[in-house]
């Protein structure tokens, strides 16, 4: 199983990548300290990967920093980068190869200071591996600053490093930056390739696959989560029901306080799982005996993990709040094809009679304006209005359609 075999229904950008990452091998093959990279090859130091979400940018940008890490001992009899099995495609693509330093926002935006240690290291030759890689999850969150600090890293990168950003589209980055990078746009799988995926990798049964990856649309982790997951199975299902519960303004907003609990409940959960440990572990690392006082001159330290920690949370309440409007979008989508009698196959099968329903009791004018309406709660929140007023504001127009 090579890199590559994970990537859905994007065998055009897999193929651009593997003669990339054949071209580096050779690179560092021939020398032990690689020079510049020739004109003619397909390698470059900087690459932008867009493209919807679901489309897999970033898993891609994983597979090729895992390519390029690629340390299979049977090249000299023709194996080509990308094996899938070394260690040095193992680690990349897990998230521990000491060569390979990921950058997600943590918050609402990548800050200055999250990229300052990245963008030193990104001078620095490889410790372990082949090539320096710096894979930044979320270029679109840029701030400013931060931008700046990579732009002067992708100006003038050492000769080993790669920088590999994902954002959703070209419009998202600067052009400072983009003009540098080589651009890769991927794009949305077919249904039917992410069910193949489903039942290929993940042994889900075949009605289950395709019935999950025709309510996601080719989104391929929503499909892979739908599909193994039964708390999103039922996360999706309430989510479904909103619409017919919006009938007054009492009910309106309870269904926004519901909506916005389950976000927080999702968030909450999240810092369970991981907050304790990333605090006792930094706390080990500080030098604080067990259950003992910290030393002196530590308390920033813990005092920016715990901000971290609470941005990591703001993120994830909204990262569920923007998959529940992701549903309803497909919902009233479902409902205006019914209205004009579209042959568009229907994405939520499994909620055909609230579907037909809501399009029976509404016009497609009505439907065009709850879609605009769902539409205007994601740019509230990204403008950060606080949740429950953004989500209110969406209800009360949902009910008045």
């Amino acid at each position: 199983m090579t890199v590559w075999d994970d990537l859905v229904g994007q065998e055009r950008v897999s193929e651009q990548l593997a003669a990339a990452a054949r071209d580096a091998d050779a690179v560092v093959t021939a020398a032990a300290d690689a020079g510049p990279l020739p004109e003619t090859s397909s390698m470059t130091h900087a690459w932008l990967f867009t493209g919807p979400p679901g489309a897999g940018v970033t898993q891609t940008a994983r597979a090729f920093a895992a390519a390029l890490q690629c340390v299979s001992p049977d090249r000299a009899l023709g194996g080509v980068p990308g094996c899938g099995f070394c260690d040095g495609c193992h680690t990349a693509l897990i998230g521990t190869h000491a060569d390979v330093s990921t950058v997600t926002a943590v918050g609402a935006e990548i800050r200055v200071g999250d990229m300052r240690d990245t963008v030193r290291k990104s001078f620095t030759s490889p410790a372990t591996g082949r090539w320096q890689i710096i894979l930044v999850e979320d270029a679109e969150r840029l701030n400013e600053k931060s931008a700046n600090a990579v732009l002067k890293a992708v100006e003038e990168p050492a000769p080993r490093t790669v920088w590999m950003l994902c954002a959703p589209s070209v419009e998202d980055v600067l052009p400072t930056i983009r003009s540098r990078c080589r651009h890769l746009n991927l794009r949305t799988p077919s249904v039917e390739a992410v069910a193949d995926m489903l039942v290929r990798r993940e042994g889900v049964e075949p009605d289950v696959a395709a019935a999950a990856a025709r309510a996601t649309q080719g989104h391929v982790d929503r499909a892979r989560r739908l599909a193994t997951d039964p708390a999103a199975r039922e996360r999706r299902a309430a989510v479904l029901k909103l619409p017919l519960r919006v009938g007054d303004v009492g009910s309106a907003l309870r269904a926004a306080q519901e909506l916005v609990d389950a976000a927080a409940a999702d968030a909450k959960q999240l810092a369970e799982d991981t907050d304790a440990k990333e605090t006792e572990e930094l706390k080990a690392a500080l030098g604080a005996a067990q259950g003992g006082r910290l030393p002196r001159g530590t308390a920033g330290v813990m005092k920016d993990l715990e901000d971290n920690q609470k941005r990591r949370r703001t993120r994830t309440q909204r990262n569920t709040l923007d998959l529940a409007l992701s549903d309803l979008t497909a919902f009233y989508r479902d409902v205006l094809a019914l209205q004009l009698g579209s042959r568009v196959a229907i994405a939520n099968a499994d909620a055909e009679e609230a579907l037909e329903r809501i399009a029976g009791g509404s016009s497609p004018e009505s439907t065009l304006r709850r879609i605009e309406a769902i539409a205007a709660c994601g740019e509230a929140l990204d403008r950060n209005v606080p949740p429950l007023l953004a989500v209110e504001a969406m209800t009360m127009a949902l009910r008045a359609g």
